[in-house]
């Protein structure tokens, strides 16, 4: 056997799962997107295999059509939209303030399922954000007010030596404030799509789609 065929990727064009866990059909689906996504979402937070529900895949793009993700944790949904919090002075803001747009997908891979929402973006309301802000544990708040995430840095020690800073800043401070570089986006759907993994591929894939104001449902061939 040749050093290339004995190693791991050797084994990729055999590797594959037949997905058999369940089906989705325009029947059993709920009257509105965020309704049905509430109830996949609450599956997939007590199905043991998934360790954070709430972990999903962010898309976006810089001004010149370069293409970057990232995972990120939900903290929040309603019928206006899927809320994720973040630095505003991150690459991921910077794209979004550029092109206005993102896509997130939910990869529930244990159940078989995925969730993909694709629309426009916009900043929750500083209420929102000192909503959230004010649950955060306070190592995390301090992180935020000392990481300039996505700059490059030193090293290590130059960011541990910054937290060391501001943990003296606010050392005093029974509360921390929020940050005025830091608070929440939220993407405001155009479509989401249910994914169901089914046998021989031919997965069911249902999508909301906004049609001038008024919710569709389409089928997507797999």
């Amino acid at each position: 056997m040749s050093e290339a065929n004995s190693t791991p990727t050797a084994t990729l064009p055999s590797m594959r799962v037949s997905y058999e866990a369940g089906s989705l059909d325009e029947g059993s689906l709920a009257g509105t997107w965020h309704e049905q996504f509430g109830l996949w979402f609450e599956q997939a937070v007590h199905e043991p295999s998934i360790h954070e529900a709430n972990a999903m895949v962010l898309a976006t793009a810089d001004a010149d059509g370069l293409p970057s993700s990232r995972t990120v944790l939900c903290k929040g949904f309603d019928a206006r939209g899927v809320v994720f919090f973040t630095n505003y002075t991150s690459a991921k803001s910077h794209d979004l303030k550029v092109t206005r747009f993102a896509a997130a997908t939910f990869p529930w891979l244990a159940m078989q399922r995925q969730v993909n929402v694709r629309g426009t973006v916009e900043k929750v309301s500083q209420e929102e954000t000192a909503e959230y802000w004010a649950e955060r544990p306070r190592g995390s708040q301090l992180g935020a007010w000392a990481s300039p995430q996505s700059r490059v840095v030193s090293g290590r020690p130059a960011l541990q030596s910054t937290l060391n800073g501001i943990e003296r800043r606010f050392a005093d401070a029974e509360k921390v404030p929020v940050p005025p570089h830091w608070g929440g986006w939220r993407i405001v759907p155009e479509s989401v799509e249910f994914w169901q993994g089914r046998p021989d591929r031919l997965h069911d894939r249902l999508r909301f789609r906004n049609n001038d104001g008024a919710w569709v449902v389409e089928r997507l061939a797999p």
